[in-house]
């Protein structure tokens, strides 16, 4: 019987047998040869390791660096967020070619690796490279910023903007969840940015009874827009006759207010409504159903 072995630091070797195998290899003549080809080895694995390890903490304050640099410049936070993340990652990419190449491995070897794997692998990444784009878009055209309040119609998401990295956008709902929305999806589909201006109109409607005062009751509208402060008084306020509906008449009443106040300011007015109406004798109607038994 003969087996054939493969020498991980020399040539392919033929064994005549078992026996011929053990009294070749387990011999000091043999690993007193290769122990010191083994430790160097191991050597520059250690070296690597540290290599990497030290190279890392270097990238980690280069980035702080970076994100220190562009928050002096007064740089938007999105855009800080996006240039240290694909500075982080280009860093990466050539400290790992660079240990690859101090084991042996050719510059052109890699290049022809990369070439010859790229339609590969941007078809098993066309998403991440979809995401990539999505985030390049985002922070040239501004759709938002970090700290809007957004909606993404398509799979109707919303929250505060925390985050905008290389393939995902983090946002914060009202309930402290956090949602990550990739890049693609908020650049292929309709976004609602509630927070883009720093005014918003306020808009409430309210039924009352077709027997109800309904001059009476547009007065007590008028009335609470101008007693609320945060109703802007220099802006116009409107209390109008929405609808005609079929069991109520529908008042409407519109004014501005910041935009960080609108939520407040609308359940605080909604309270005041129904409140008020009911002191004034003013019957907000509600669907009712008249049963008659003969």
């Amino acid at each position: 019987m003969r087996i054939i072995l493969t020498d991980a630091l020399t040539e392919p070797l033929e064994i005549a047998g078992v026996e011929e195998f053990f009294r070749q290899y387990l011999t000091w003549e043999y690993w007193s040869q290769k122990l010191p080809l083994i430790g160097s080895f191991a050597g520059r694995v250690l070296l690597a390791i540290l290599v990497y390890v030290v190279a890392s903490k270097i990238i980690h304050k280069l980035c702080k660096l970076i994100v220190a640099s562009m928050n002096r410049a007064n740089a938007d936070t999105g855009v800080t967020q996006f240039v240290s993340s694909f500075a982080k990652a280009a860093m990466y990419f050539f400290l790992i070619v660079s240990i690859a190449t101090s084991f042996g491995v050719k510059e052109s070897s890699i290049a022809a690796l990369l070439a010859s794997s790229g339609v590969a692998i941007g078809l098993a990444l066309q998403g991440g490279l979809s995401n990539l784009a999505g985030g390049v878009i985002i922070l040239i055209l501004r759709p938002f910023v970090i700290g809007d309040y957004i909606i993404e119609n398509s799979g109707n998401q919303e929250g505060t903007v925390v985050k905008i990295d290389l393939f995902y956008t983090t946002l914060s709902t009202v309930d402290n969840r956090r949602i990550t929305v990739p890049n693609g999806t908020l650049t292929n589909s309709s976004i609602v940015n509630v927070t883009a201006k720093d005014n918003r109109k306020l808009e409430i409607k309210v039924g009352i009874s077709y027997q109800a005062d309904l001059k009476k009751a547009k007065k007590i509208l008028e009335t609470l827009l101008h007693e609320d402060a945060s109703i802007m008084s220099d802006q116009e306020m409107q209390v109008f006759v929405d609808e005609l509906a079929a069991d109520s008449v529908i008042l409407g009443l519109r004014a501005w207010v910041k935009t960080e106040e609108y939520w407040a300011t609308k359940w605080r007015l909604n309270e005041k409504i129904k409140l008020t109406f009911d002191e004034q004798g003013i019957e907000i109607p509600f669907p009712q159903l008249d049963v008659h038994i003969k």
